[in-house]
């Protein structure tokens, strides 16, 4: 198991256009992918699941990648997240 915090710089947080990529990017990976927020936990390969934590400004996250290639979807959203978020 991976897994990395991000605190959310983007004004608008995590709204639908972030989540579908991120959901997009997520799929792409056979690891087991959450998002945990003080507003819940989802499942990352869900859009639905991302945008119902209504992610704002300055939240804290914590991405957990469980599989056997969480070291690249680990890798891959950090960066993601870095340069979207």
């Amino acid at each position: 198991m991976k897994q990395f915090t991000y605190t959310v710089t983007d004004a608008l947080g995590i709204h639908a256009r972030p989540a579908g990529q991120l959901a997009k990017m997520a799929a792409g990976f056979k690891s087991n992918i959450s998002l945990d927020t003080p507003n819940g936990k989802a499942d990352a390969k869900r859009i639905m699941g991302v945008m119902r934590l209504a992610v704002k400004k300055d939240m804290t996250v914590t991405i957990t990648c469980e599989g056997e290639d969480e070291e690249a979807a680990c890798a891959a959203l950090s960066a993601f997240f870095a340069e979207t978020l």
